[in-house]
């Protein structure tokens, strides 16, 4: 089988010639393996986060479930920003500092964040007193250099041709979390109807979203509808108020499309697995991760909802891929597989993002041991 083969047979309940395996590289390994500095891929898109993500695959040789990482946007939908533009406020040999403004009235407005693009780490976003600059850049210049590529259809056409039989290219529909940060909680608790106001009003775009993804020559080939930490700052009755309905309704129209659904969210996750598996329409979950950074046992996931749900997942990223041996990440591969295997309906993968200095040797060893000890 091929890997596009190998997963649309897995996600459909099948049984393929040997465990998907898809480790999660997103950005970090991607970005390292060009041998260019961060800032060319997040900041000029030289290359992009999507192609740099395809070539990691291809030179791995991975089956790609790959969630979201191209920004598919439509002009109709209001999803493309012409209001806001980016300028470069301050530089040195190690980051590139950037800021958004607008013109109102002749006069310029300064965004409340700034990006941070460093040589050899993702960007962070962060207010300017944190980093030690003014409210108000004394001066600023343009960006140039930075590549254009297409937006909307004319993307997902390119980045599904440049994957070809690597694997499956998804789009991001909806989300898993309302509430991603700390002061949102007591925003949350202080003036809950300003969320439940937000949920309502992303549940009517997400489903024009998602009718317009579903009108298009080319299509998705699933449908991501996660978001990072759903129950870090969710409680999981806040989760169910604020962000269930959301994932229900996608997965619930990709199952009447006859389209995957994927949620990806990574921290403690059992509680949310439950809920998913047992409430809603949804084909696929990741990380599933384990203590500390999760709370997931897989064997028991398998055994509790591995009928209802595939399950993706879960070497340690830091213990096993990070810090050990191929030896070790043979090992922890042939335990996943022994406990999420059995039937079908498991992708062999990694809890969230495998660290930019993961050795190549690991990530090898793991996709060869899914090829020869995962065979059905």
């Amino acid at each position: 089988m091929t890997s596009r083969e190998r997963l649309t047979t897995t996600l459909a309940g099948k049984i393929p010639d040997h465990v998907p395996v898809s480790p999660d590289t997103s950005n970090m390994i991607p970005a390292r393996l060009t041998g260019k500095p961060f800032w060319d891929i997040y900041l000029y898109q030289n290359p992009p986060q999507w192609k740099a993500y395809i070539d990691c695959v291809k030179y791995f040789g991975f089956d790609s479930l790959m969630d979201g990482y191209a920004s598919i946007r439509f002009e109709e939908l209001g999803e493309i920003d012409h209001e806001w533009t980016e300028a470069i406020i301050a530089e040195n040999e190690s980051q590139i500092i950037t800021r958004l403004y607008k013109k109102a009235l002749s006069v310029t407005q300064w965004h409340d964040y700034v990006t941070v693009y460093y040589r050899d780490n993702p960007p962070t976003w962060l207010t300017p007193d944190k980093i030690g600059l003014s409210q108000e850049p004394s001066s600023f210049k343009p960006i140039t250099g930075r590549l254009e590529w297409p937006e909307g259809e004319a993307l997902l056409r390119l980045v599904k041709q440049e994957m070809g039989e690597h694997g499956l290219v998804g789009v991001q529909c909806g989300t898993s979390n309302l509430v991603g940060y700390d002061a949102g909680v007591f925003e949350y608790y202080d003036n809950p109807d300003v969320f439940y106001d937000m949920r309502d009003k992303l549940l009517i775009s997400c489903e024009a979203r998602f009718n317009k993804l579903m009108s298009l020559d080319v299509k998705p080939d699933f449908i991501a509808t996660g978001a990072s930490g759903s129950l870090v700052f969710q409680t999981p009755m806040m989760f169910r108020e604020l962000s269930l309905p959301i994932v229900k309704k996608m997965a619930e129209l990709c199952k009447e499309a006859g389209i995957p659904s994927h949620v990806h969210s990574c921290g403690p996750q059992a509680g949310l697995v439950k809920i998913l598996a047992e409430e809603t329409d949804l084909t696929v979950i990741d990380p599933l991760e384990l203590p500390p950074h999760g709370d997931c046992n897989l064997r028991e996931l398998k055994a509790l909802y591995g009928s209802k749900i595939v399950l993706k997942g879960n070497l340690h990223t830091i213990g096993i891929m990070l810090r050990g041996t191929p030896q070790t990440v043979i090992d922890a591969c042939k335990k996943a597989i022994d406990d999420g295997a059995d039937g079908g309906g498991f992708i062999l993968s990694t809890g969230d993002q495998c660290g930019r200095d993961t050795p190549d040797e690991n990530l090898f060893a793991m996709i060869e041991t899914a090829k020869t000890y995962g065979r059905y």
